[in-house]
């Protein structure tokens, strides 16, 4: 009987090595891009992520397919997020309050440079991506509305560009006040709850709004 290749052969460990090595880039670009911009050194990437430099550019040849990727990655996780929370979280605040948190985790607002660096918005890979977080996000913050626990004058957009600002570092942190956006997060979260105290000016901004009036750059 001849020799058959396993899922624990030498080639399955050489596959989950690469995986894991992209994901570890993936996520020391995105540290690094938060503390320097989207121009952050690719050696400096590499040297967070624990891998050679040609490793780096066996997974991600030029900056832009590197950018273009974290956007993607990170996009996926506020997905993976915003579905575990729908299908285990009953709470329909909590469920709302645990992906704004995750989305504050996963740096969006220091990633908002980005969007104007060359990245293609248009590609079907990250249309897609974008698309699925904003519906997730959309059926999250209708469950709460029906709850009776968001106050009804807040929408969508409200909450996706009051993230991406409370998330931008402040300047001279260095990408280190991660906590301190946790907290004003915390605020936020507490003046979204029913009663409102005041009257908002203007009305709720919705996706659609934020469509017209970012679109292509809304992330």
């Amino acid at each position: 009987m001849g020799a058959t290749s396993t899922s624990t052969g030498p080639r399955a460990r050489t596959r989950a090595d690469a995986v894991r090595n992209r994901e570890r880039i993936l996520a020391a670009a995105r540290e690094a891009i938060v503390d320097q911009g989207p121009h952050a050194p690719l050696d400096e990437i590499a040297r967070r992520a624990g891998v050679g430099n040609a490793t780096l550019y066996r997974h991600f040849p030029d900056r832009e397919s590197l950018l273009f990727h974290v956007l993607l990655y990170v996009n996926e996780r506020i997905v993976e997020r915003a579905q575990q929370t729908l299908e285990t979280e009953h709470d329909p605040f909590e469920a709302l309050r645990s992906l704004i948190l995750h989305a504050a985790e996963e740096r969006v607002g220091g990633l908002c440079p980005m969007l104007s660096f060359g990245v293609d918005h248009e590609d079907p890979r990250l249309l897609a991506s974008r698309e699925t977080v904003q519906r997730l996000t959309q059926q999250l913050i209708d469950r709460a509305h029906a709850s009776g626990q968001l106050r009804r004058d807040v929408g969508a957009g409200d909450l996706l560009v009051a993230v991406a600002r409370l998330t931008l570092p402040v300047p001279g942190t260095h990408g280190s006040d991660s906590a301190m956006a946790r907290r004003h997060l915390q605020i936020f979260l507490d003046g979204l709850r029913t009663p409102p105290h005041s009257e908002l000016l203007g009305a709720a901004i919705t996706l659609e709004d934020l469509k017209e009036e970012f679109c292509p750059t809304t992330p």
